[in-house]
Order: C-alpha cells, then sequence, then structure tokens
C-alpha cells in the first residue's frame, strides 16, 4: 500500500515539475531586479501583511527594521531611536490585527563574519510606529516568531541562544499576555537552540519545530549532534513530542513549515549526511503527516 502511494506522489510531483517549467518559459522575460534599501545591510527575513500586498517588513543585519507601504518602491526604516541592537532575526505580523507586529533580534544565519548579538523581543500595537521592549534579551539569536492567528497575545519565539558559548536562554518560549510574560516550553539542552517554528494555521494548537545544535568556534561552525530533531505539538505549545520515524538520524540545521493549503503535509528541509544513505538523506523531503508517522516521497 505505502509503495502505491509513494508511485502516485512521485507521479504528481513529475506532473508539477512539468508545469513548473512551463511557467519558469512564460516567465522567461522577466528579470530579478534588487528593491533596496540599498543601505540596510543583508537580510535574512521579511514579512508581509495578510490582505494588504503592498506592505512589508524586511529586517537586517545591521541596519534594523525596514517597512515598505508601496511594494518596494521605498522603503523607511522604522526601528531608529526604538531598538538598541541593529541586527534582526525574525518579524512577525498578528493576522488578526495588522497593527500588532513582534521582532526578534539576532542575526540566526551561522557564516564566517556574524553581526553583534541581539537583546530579545520588541513590539508595536501601531504598525511600527512605536515599539516596546518586551524581554527574552538573553536569547540572543532569534530565529523565528509564530503568532496566533486569532489572539494576538498568544506569541511563540524560536529562540537560537548564545552562540560563542553555552547557554540555558535557547529554545521555544510562549506568551499568553502578548509578550508581557513569557515560558519556557521546549528546551533541549544548552547547545541547541531553536532553528524553526512553524504554525497549523488552520488549527493553532498543531505546531512544529525544528531544535539545533549548533555553535561557533574559531576554527570552526558546529551544525548538528545529538541535541537536533523536529518536534510536533498538538496542544498549543505547552508538550512536544519528538518525531522520529522515517527521518534521518543524523541532523543539522533545519527548517519545516506545515502547509496552509493541506495542514497534513509538512515539508521539511534537513541538513544531512546524505553520503551514507542517498535515499534516506536526501535534503527535501515531503511528509505526509499520519499522527507521528511519515511518508517520505524524496523530490
Amino acid at each position: 500500500m505505502i509503495k502505491k502511494i509513494i508511485a502516485l506522489l512521485c507521479i504528481i510531483i513529475s506532473t508539477q515539475m512539468g508545469f513548473a517549467q512551463d511557467v519558469n518559459k512564460e516567465l522567461s522575460p522577466l528579470k530579478w531586479r534588487s528593491i533596496g534599501p540599498f543601505r540596510g545591510g543583508r537580510s535574512n527575513m521579511a514579512t508581509g501583511v495578510i490582505n494588504n500586498r503592498d506592505i512589508y517588513y524586511m529586517g537586517t543585519t545591521g541596519g534594523g527594521l525596514w517597512k515598505t507601504e508601496n511594494s518596494g518602491m521605498n522603503w523607511d526604516n522604522i526601528s531608529d531611536g526604538f531598538f538598541k541592537t541593529g541586527s534582526v532575526g525574525a518579524v512577525a505580523v498578528a493576522e488578526s490585527d495588522a497593527n500588532i507586529v513582534y521582532v526578534g533580534m539576532g542575526e540566526h544565519a551561522i557564516r564566517g563574519v556574524m553581526t553583534h548579538h541581539g537583546d530579545g523581543v520588541y513590539k508595536s500595537t501601531d504598525a511600527g510606529k512605536t515599539w516596546k521592549k518586551m524581554g527574552l534579551d538573553a536569547t540572543q539569536h532569534i530565529s523565528r516568531i509564530a503568532i496566533d492567528p486569532k489572539n494576538p497575545n498568544i506569541v511563540f519565539v524560536a529562540a537560537q541562544g548564545a552562540l560563542y558559548s553555552k547557554s540555558t536562554e535557547r529554545g521555544i518560549y510562549k506568551s499568553v499576555d502578548g509578550g508581557t510574560t513569557w515560558k519556557k516550553v521546549l528546551y533541549v539542552d544548552d547547545k541547541t537552540g531553536c532553528a524553526e517554528i512553524s504554525m497549523d494555521m488552520h488549527n493553532p494548537s498543531i505546531m512544529y519545530a525544528a531544535m539545533w545544535e549548533h555553535g561557533r568556534l574559531p576554527w570552526q561552525v558546529i551544525s548538528g549532534g545529538p541535541g537536533s530533531g523536529l518536534y510536533k505539538s498538538t496542544d498549543g505549545g505547552n508538550n512536544w513530542e519528538k518525531m522520529e520515524n522515517g527521518l534521518p538520524k543524523e541532523m543539522g540545521k533545519m527548517s519545516i513549515a506545515v502547509s496552509r493549503a493541506n495542514p497534513e503535509k509538512v515539508f521539511a528541509l534537513i541538513e544531512s549526511d546524505f553520503s551514507k544513505d542517498a535515499v534516506v538523506y536526501m535534503c527535501l523531503m515531503m511528509q505526509v503527516q499520519i499522527g507521528l508517522k511519515s511518508i517520505r516521497v524524496i523530490a
């Protein structure tokens, strides 16, 4: 039965790839161009606003937070004078109220030359005109923020934590009062932080997270270890269970996302040693979730 399902999914993927090639051909005259801002620095995160295709926020490494209200034609820095550090790791806009914006500080993409660590979470209730500090200063590097689509006071912060040392200030933090107080709801160890978190927007009680054991030494970037793993919660993030069935044993940095069109489909991008088993350790896997079991389709 599983073989038949895999065969069917492979046919679907092949069909979709053919469709993608046709679309690429039609769009070939279009060319990518930079829309700035040209002094913001590199960026590893951005987000739009539900029901308003012209408004976007972009966090930069060293340049703070920027906003456009005309689809990128013009950008304004909206963090100067409010933020105490300049590198943004995450930004999220509440779907139920676009005036509420949360920002997590600290560059989360490890590289040879890193910017200064962040100083926690900031919140705006007027679409970025003013900001208030909301704590979690010691998390240093925040990779993602997820907001309940119906209740903007329920917020999750994925904290990678300190890069150059061990720290217990990492993992997943939850607030039910708009960031006034925080509770750590998922913690593995002092070397493992949360690299990604994804919420089922049809059922916010269901969440997925990627935990990443990592570190930076003067001569080495450490990516992966026994602390790394993918987790699922079915009770609003209060309890988490590690997912292992059908997944590689060796895991480095990962991302995970639940499909908004079909929440039974969860996509995971996994750094692993695929040379040991090319079938199992391919980086991109589509998982059809049935509880904590999965059917893996290599793409």
